[in-house]
């Protein structure tokens, strides 16, 4: 789960991390009465969406009054904000950050995240504040310093000395850099949050260490322990699909193509996902209905796959273990009898049940008069359906 900028800010700022004044506006008169209240000669105005490159595509300015900012925050509200994030389709800023200007010497780049890989948190750092850190770590690997936490230990203080020592800090700022980095630490552990990103976190003028954006993303798996968290989310920046996936349990992430899938199992999904393209297509969802799937679940899944309006096929490979293969067979069942469409659906299920399975879908599947044969190349050879016959809906 993803939150806005202020909303991480606010977190942080619990934890003791040095952050700039702000509050967040809903609308033009409300953007005025923040920068009024604020009291200095600069704000910044940025729009919140959940994606980075705001500053890029126009959604970070500065103003130099309150009525400026009012009139900037008007501009930029109900404006579609494409960045390098959002893809063309772009965001509806919906809600804007009014925050005082800051003096700035120095921009850091910080973040912590999990890596599965080593099964520990990871401080990631560089001196190229302000950048995309994938360009950074592309163009210049040596400029990031990484550090392992210990996940017994925590974050150890040889180990905030690495960082500062990493980032050149002297002076104030350094003597800053420690507690600044156990908060740091603490607020991503505490909140069992899956990354945390301080791009730039910033040294001002007069030497202090403040963080001047934040992204948080949160585990899903975690949120159970965190009722407040939970009210962050803001749905409107989801995918209507995604979310309408979440409330029956399915694992679903919306792609660019155009054959739906149905899987069982982040691994089968992959490699499912894999074959279509190695075929020639491009799948059009990720969608693991997870072990032990029941027949409303499957019906759900297919509901929400065809919703999709970009969707020209479907296609089901289930490998059924705990999930019951007579479950999917009902529940792709009762979808098709609740749903008219003209889409192609190719089911491919093996495992428990599976003959069941294959006596309910000969019994009561629709005929093949209701289901329109897919005529592409690769779909003919993805489905292994000669020209010359007529494909039974269950290939």
């Amino acid at each position: 789960m993803k939150i806005h900028e202020y909303q991480a800010k606010a977190i942080l700022a619990r934890y003791g991390v040095t952050t700039p004044r702000g509050e967040v506006a809903f609308s033009k008169e409300e953007a005025r009465a923040a920068a009024q209240r604020l009291r200095t000669p600069v704000v910044v105005v940025k729009s919140q969406i959940h994606a980075g490159g705001r500053g890029k595509a126009g959604g970070v300015k500065l103003a130099h009054s309150p009525d400026e900012a009012a009139d900037i925050a008007s501009a930029m509200l109900g404006m579609n904000l494409v960045t390098v994030q959002t893809g063309p389709s772009g965001r509806i800023v919906k809600r804007v950050l009014i925050e005082e200007g800051l003096d700035i010497k120095r921009e850091l780049y910080l973040s912590i995240l999990v890596d599965r890989s080593a099964g520990k948190v990871l401080f990631m750092a560089s001196t190229a504040g302000g950048m995309e850190i994938e360009e950074v770590a592309k163009e210049n690997p040596e400029a990031i310093l990484r550090e392992f936490i210990q996940p017994a230990s925590g974050l150890q203080p040889y180990q905030a000395r690495k960082l500062t020592f990493g980032f050149g800090l002297s002076g104030e700022a350094a003597q800053q850099a420690a507690p600044f980095f156990q908060a740091l630490h603490k607020a991503f552990v505490d909140t069992d949050a899956s990354m945390l990103e301080i791009n730039p976190c910033v040294v001002t003028g007069d030497g202090r260490l403040v963080a001047l954006d934040a992204k948080m993303t949160f585990d899903d798996n975690g949120l159970f322990r965190h009722k407040e968290l939970r009210e962050l989310r803001d749905l409107d920046e989801e995918d209507p699909l995604e979310v309408e996936a979440s409330k029956y349990g399915l694992n679903y992430i919306k792609l660019d193509g155009n054959v739906a899938c149905m899987v069982n199992g982040a691994g089968l999904a992959m490699a499912t996902m894999d074959i279509i393209k190695y075929a020639g297509g491009s799948p059009a969802n990720f969608l693991d209905v997870g072990g032990g799937a029941s027949a409303e679940q499957v019906k759900n899944a297919f509901r929400i796959l065809i919703g999709d309006s970009s969707v020209k096929a479907v296609f089901i490979n289930i490998f059924g273990g705990i999930t019951r293969v007579d479950e999917v067979a009902k529940g792709v069942l009762i979808a098709l009898e609740q749903i008219e469409t003209n889409i192609p659906s190719v089911s491919r299920i093996e495992g428990t049940a599976v003959e069941e399975g294959r006596k309910i879908s000969t019994l009561k599947f629709p005929s093949s008069s209701a289901w329109k044969a897919p005529t592409s190349k690769w779909a003919k050879k993805f489905c292994a359906i000669p020209d010359s016959t007529s494909p039974s809906p269950t290939a």
